[in-house]
């Protein structure tokens, strides 16, 4: 049993699945409140004070997609678990760059869900502006879009959130595997080298000839934006 009682939002139109996921997350000593349709999560998760949501992609009224981005554009920074069941890079892709903190896909397993649930509380929300400036690089993460001296950049989903959590991180040293945690997925099983691979992607796409690099290597650490 946790010490306190954490809050969960659980926005799923599955009326079978929310059930047992109230009684076992309950079980477990969190609140869990449940909404069936998107415009009643997003009232929820608007109106009242949660310590994450576990939300449903495929909802009534409004899916979880829409209501995702419209939390993140009111700047309610909730940490967020996306659920769904479909199982394919671009919706994974879509969920984070809309500003998912994690994702599942059923089925799933419910000492996991609660396993994700304790790791993100443990994260916290921590604010997260919608736009974000290092140097001259602008990434306006609700429009998906970015620039380098006011000139747009053409970035594929993954490099855009690859840029996006270098800039939340600016100054620091990140490791490979944390990159991979963070902006894949913690259940990656690729090999760990994508991340080299789409640094030199992001660093052909920023870095002006005979100009600075915008991100280093630092050798046996990681990257850093600087």
């Amino acid at each position: 049993m946790m010490e306190s009682a954490v809050r969960v939002l659980l926005v799923e139109d599955d009326v079978h699945l929310g059930v047992v996921v109230r009684k076992a997350l309950t079980n477990q000593g969190f609140v869990v409140d449940v909404e069936l349709t998107g415009p009643d999560g997003l009232w929820a998760a608007t109106e009242n004070d949660y310590d994450v949501v576990v939300l449903d992609i495929m909802l009534p009224g409004l899916n979880g997609y829409d209501v995702l981005r419209q939390l993140r554009a009111r700047q309610v920074w909730t940490p967020v678990l996306m659920l769904t069941a479909k199982d394919g890079e671009w919706d994974e892709v879509d969920a984070f760059d809309l500003g998912a903190d994690d994702y599942l896909t059923k089925p799933f397993s419910l000492a996991v869900l609660a396993a994700r649930l304790h790791a993100l509380i443990r994260r916290g929300a921590g604010a997260r502006p919608a736009e974000l400036l290092v140097g001259d690089l602008t990434l306006d993460r609700a429009r998906g879009s970015a620039s380098r001296a006011g000139e747009p950049l053409r970035l594929t989903a993954k490099e855009f959130a690859l840029l996006e959590y270098l800039m939340h991180h600016c100054g620091e040293v990140l490791s490979k595997t944390e990159l991979l945690d963070h902006v894949w997925d913690s259940a990656f099983e690729g090999d760990v080298n994508v991340v080299e691979v789409y640094v030199g992607y992001l660093r052909r796409k920023l870095d002006q000839p005979g100009g600075r690099r915008h991100i280093e290597t630092i050798r046996g650490m990681g990257y850093r934006l600087s």
